[in-house]
């Protein structure tokens, strides 16, 4: 019997698996949590910030704009601490719906403007293929949030902002856009950081990195 002697073939090198995009029991966890303190930063926003709204209104219409950046946080966060696919659009939406469960005056609007806020910094997220989680694309998820909101209040309610002038829709435009990059985007980044660095998220990419960075 004639044994081969040729040199067994080999094996093709796998390709190291991408990181996965799946979610996990903790990541359901996390965001239920993010989403009820989020929730409750909300609601206290409801006050100091509606007040802010109605004084920058009240100096130029559309300046108003500038107070609504935290009401936009709870996508960015979420989807910096998570990074899966709806992580920024559930933790959006769970905060709207404490917020307006406990108890503020614009009902179920609120979790209306959460869905879109959240799908707004979600798509900022899925262009980076959840790949990206850096300053600029927090801002950038801040400023999609904004759009949502901004497209929402367009057609939204008994009197949507369409009905007002195109200079109040431009300034309105681009306080909440500015806004959203500050107040949402770099303050949401800002407190992922902070809360890495205490060790409270080393189940999660983030708080690996800032172990590194130590």
């Amino acid at each position: 019997m004639h044994a081969s002697t040729s040199a067994p073939t080999p094996v093709a090198a796998v390709p190291p698996t991408s990181r996965s995009l799946r979610w996990r029991v903790v990541d359901i966890v996390v965001a239920a949590v993010l989403g009820v303190a989020i929730g409750l930063v909300f609601w206290a926003w409801n006050t100091v910030g509606y007040a802010w709204f109605i004084a920058m209104d009240g100096l130029t219409p559309g300046l108003g704009g500038l107070a609504v950046g935290i009401w936009l946080i709870g996508g960015v966060i979420g989807g910096l601490v998570i990074r899966k696919p709806g992580a920024a659009l559930l933790v959006e939406v769970i905060a709207a719906i404490v917020s307006m469960l406990i108890g503020n005056v614009w009902g179920v609007s609120t979790l209306l403007s959460g869905l879109v806020q959240g799908l707004g910094a979600e798509l900022i997220f899925a262009l980076f293929l959840y790949r990206r989680f850096t300053l600029p694309v927090a801002m950038l998820a801040g400023v999609g949030a904004a759009v949502g909101a901004w497209v929402f209040e367009l057609f939204y309610g008994s009197s949507p902002n369409i009905l007002k002038t195109l200079e109040f829709n431009v300034i309105y435009l681009v306080s909440l856009v500015a806004s959203g990059a500050l107040l949402a985007g770099l303050v949401g980044w800002l407190a992922v950081r902070g809360l890495a660095a205490t060790g409270a998220l080393n189940r999660f990419a983030v708080g690996r990195e800032a172990r590194r960075e130590v």
